[in-house]
């Protein structure tokens, strides 16, 4: 079964360009296409995409609200990659704490944006941790409303998981680094997820920066 994708933007150039990128591959489809974040809800239940690509501006609904919105509403949701011109915008760290899976940038390469969408449905996290270090700096500050951090309880190996997710490692670069099965770091990753009350990783990382667990710096 091919990866189904809603395409989210209110640019309609920018809407053909991602379809005849994605359309060209042949284990994704594009199902629907939507100029505004307020048109996402009701596509969404109607077409049970995998993936949303949303932009993070747009003139009714931008993608942060349209991000809440779907996961608070829709059982079930699919992953959210928000698409951005600018990687250091505000909106877009605020889409990632909204519950964005990842952003994706508009001028990417069209293999990378097929290796985004790939990446995100089979469950895993779009994170570029400079980027994200450099918008938990310059955003972050004191907007967590409490720490996580300091009620999770993680164990040192948990602690040590989330320091290299924080990175941008994935599971097996994980388990090549601490020289572990790549099943135990499911395991610590999901104890940490479960720990922090986080969707995702990018919630877990974003938690991470908050708190001053991970210096963004």
């Amino acid at each position: 079964m091919p990866v189904t994708v809603l395409l989210v933007d209110d640019e309609p150039l920018v809407r053909a360009g991602l379809r005849a990128v994605l359309d060209a591959q042949p284990d994704i489809e594009v199902v629907g296409e939507a100029a505004d974040g307020a048109a996402v809800i009701p596509l969404v239940r109607q077409l049970r995409p995998d993936v949303v690509a949303m932009d993070v501006r747009m003139p009714l609904l931008d993608g942060i609200e349209a991000t809440r919105a779907v996961l608070r509403t829709v059982t079930d949701p699919p992953k959210i990659v928000v698409v951005t011109t600018f990687e250091e915008d505000e909106y877009v760290y605020e889409a990632l704490r909204a519950g964005a899976d990842g952003f994706l940038l508009k001028r990417a390469r069209p293999e990378e944006i097929a290796h985004a969408i790939r990446l995100v449905a089979a469950g895993d996290s779009l994170l570029f941790p400079a980027s994200v270090r450099q918008l938990a700096a310059r955003y972050g500050g004191e907007r967590a409303a409490s720490d996580p951090l300091s009620a999770a309880r993680l164990t040192e190996r948990e602690a040590e998981v989330l320091r290299l997710m924080a990175r941008g490692l994935t599971n097996a670069e994980i388990a090549a680094r601490l020289v572990v099965g790549a099943e135990t770091v499911k395991s610590h990753v999901s104890a940490v997820l479960a720990k922090l009350g986080a969707r995702d990783r990018t919630q877990a990382v974003i938690a991470a920066y908050e708190s001053g667990f991970v210096a963004p710096g």
